[in-house]
């Protein structure tokens, strides 16, 4: 199983929205970057993934499902080059980890939000997914 980040405003959509779009989830719509795209279009259903709030907290608030395949996305207005995958609210991150945090631990210095901040949607390593979970309190992490 692969895992994830999901980068989001929250301002636009934010981890309490995502949470209450329920165990049906919601459409990860919007994202217009190639990379960001083919990564969606690699996942698979139950993949998991961090909730990052952007540019408003900077921090890692959550853990999400994939729970549709990669399809048209909805906000494109028919434009076929764009998917999107649905994503379902796992949990609560017990302490929210930061970008600051993220950056001063060196076994995550070669992590993509480290190394490519403005992907909207990036891929996240088995090795960088458990310090993460470590460092947010998570003692038995949904793999």
């Amino acid at each position: 199983m692969a895992h994830w980040l999901y980068k989001s405003e929250p301002s636009s959509w934010s981890w309490q929205q995502q949470k209450d779009a329920g165990e049906k989830g919601t459409e990860w719509t919007g994202v217009r970057n190639y990379l960001a795209r083919n990564n969606m279009r690699a996942m698979k259903i139950g993949d998991k993934g961090f909730f990052y709030h952007s540019n408003d907290g900077l921090e890692i608030v959550g853990i999400v499902e994939v729970c549709a395949l990669s399809h048209p996305d909805s906000s494109a207005k028919g434009d076929p080059k764009w998917d999107c995958v649905d994503i379902r609210a796992v949990r609560d991150m017990p302490q929210p980890v930061t970008l600051k945090d993220v950056k001063a631990n060196p076994k995550l210095e070669k992590m993509a939000l480290v190394t490519s901040m403005r992907l909207s949607v990036q891929p996240v390593t088995d090795e960088e997914w458990a310090e993460v979970c470590r460092m947010g309190g998570l003692d038995n992490p949904p793999l």
